[in-house]
């Protein structure tokens, strides 16, 4: 398979998760609020590719939720590329991808995030996992979640699990607060060499993600909750602003290579404490 058929297969396929996605958060939020979507270009001088972000606010269910696509290409800044396996020689990049953040209303729901990537120098690879942080800690819905995420991996590898949730777990650490940002998942990168294998899984992830957070919403979308609870929510939700800003690779590479702000930035909560 050519490098050119990989890259539709993937792109196409983030596009196919995103409208899929959507689908599923509108038929959760059951209520006036819908998305709203707004489509970018990398470049508007020339050909670089671009993406749609699509945010719904202030809803019944979701306070905040965003779905972002992006398929784009170009060259690294001279400062940024160093730090991209395959670029030493040539800048030239190519990179798609998928990624979620959800803010919910319900403060005894936790945040939950998603992505998935595909990206093309000299070497091509994938990457991305989910994660979810809870404001109340739920040891149930924690087990739930790991168990799920296990059984998902294991279909692919048995060793995957193991490795990218320690991955998961040392990526999503606040330094500065020596304290986890949530639960865990599962976190990796560089995944290259077999793309039919490492695109099964790369399905899989997106597919358990829709899965996940449609079972962890409907079980406690009608659960009573309180101003102390929304309180709690909201000053972990300025840690998840401090991870997001400081440390999260996704928000630099964004931004590092011409993607659009307000897309890259949607991650953030609509109100956050300290």
């Amino acid at each position: 398979m050519d490098l050119e058929m990989k890259k539709n297969l993937a792109s196409n396929w983030f596009k196919i998760l995103q409208d899929s996605i959507c689908h599923s958060i509108q038929k959760l939020e059951k209520s006036n609020a819908i998305f709203q979507s707004k489509s970018w270009k990398r470049n508007h001088k020339k050909d670089e590719g671009g993406g749609e972000f699509r945010i719904l606010k202030n809803g019944k269910v979701f306070d905040k939720v965003g779905v972002n696509f992006s398929k784009v290409y170009g060259k690294f800044p001279q400062k940024f590329k160093k730090n991209i396996p395959g670029t030493q020689k040539d800048p030239s990049f190519w990179a798609s991808g998928i990624s979620v953040v959800m803010h919910l209303k319900n403060p005894l729901i936790p945040a939950m995030h998603f992505n998935t990537r595909y990206i093309s120098t000299t070497r091509d690879w994938f990457g991305g996992g989910m994660d979810v942080t809870p404001s109340r800690i739920d040891r149930t819905e924690e087990k739930e979640f790991h168990n799920t995420l296990k059984k998902m991996c294991n279909r692919h590898d048995k060793n995957y699990y193991k490795i990218y949730k320690k991955w998961c777990d040392q990526y999503f650490y606040l330094p500065h607060r020596k304290e986890p940002r949530g639960i865990g998942g599962i976190f990796f990168d560089y995944k290259k060499g077999n793309f039919d294998k490492n695109f099964k899984f790369v399905r899989d992830v997106g597919i358990t993600f829709e899965f996940i957070f449609n079972k962890i919403i409907k079980k406690k979308i009608k659960k009573k909750w309180s101003m102390k609870d929304k309180e709690a929510q909201y000053i972990k939700r300025g840690r998840y602003t401090e991870f997001n800003l400081l440390y999260d690779r996704g928000t630099k590479f964004g931004l590092q290579t011409g993607g659009n702000t307000e897309g890259i930035l949607m991650s953030l909560p609509p109100t956050a404490k300290w």
